[in-house]
C-alpha cells in the first residue's frame, strides 16, 4: 500500500474515531474527557478536519494531491508542537503528550514519504 493510502486510511480512522466516540478516543491518547468535558467537542473539531484531509488526499491526484499532503504536513507539524507545548505548560501529562506528538510526528514523516512518492 502506497503512502499516501495508507495516510488517508490513517487519517479517516483517527477522524472518525474522534467525531464519532471523542470520549473513547481521548481515553486512547491517555486524555481526561470526565475532568474536561469540552475534550469532546475539540475532538470532533480535530476529527472533521481529518477526515477532510483524508477526503482530499485519496479524492485527488496530480497537483491537488500534492497540496492536499502539504497541508496535512503542515496540520501534522502543529499538531506536534501543540504536544509539546500542552507538556510544557503541564496541561497534558507525559505519557499524553508522547501519544499525541508521536502520532503527529508519524503521520508528518507519512506525509513526507507521501509527498515524495508523488
Amino acid at each position: 500500500m502506497s503512502f499516501t493510502k495508507q495516510l488517508g486510511a490513517l487519517r479517516a480512522a483517527i477522524g472518525v474515531g474522534a467525531w464519532a466516540a471523542p470520549d473513547t478516543t481521548g481515553k486512547l491518547f491517555g486524555l481526561d474527557p470526565v475532568g474536561n468535558p469540552q475534550a469532546s467537542y475539540l475532538a470532533r473539531l480535530f476529527g472533521v478536519r481529518d477526515i477532510a484531509l483524508a477526503a482530499g488526499t485519496l479524492g485527488t491526484d496530480g497537483a491537488s494531491r500534492k497540496l492536499w499532503l502539504q497541508l496535512g504536513i503542515a496540520c501534522d507539524v502543529a499538531d506536534a508542537a501543540a504536544g509539546v507545548l500542552a507538556r510544557r505548560k503541564g496541561v497534558l501529562p507525559a505519557w499524553s503528550a508522547v501519544l499525541v506528538t508521536a502520532t503527529a510526528v508519524g503521520a508528518a514523516v507519512t506525509g513526507v514519504l507521501a509527498l515524495r512518492e508523488e
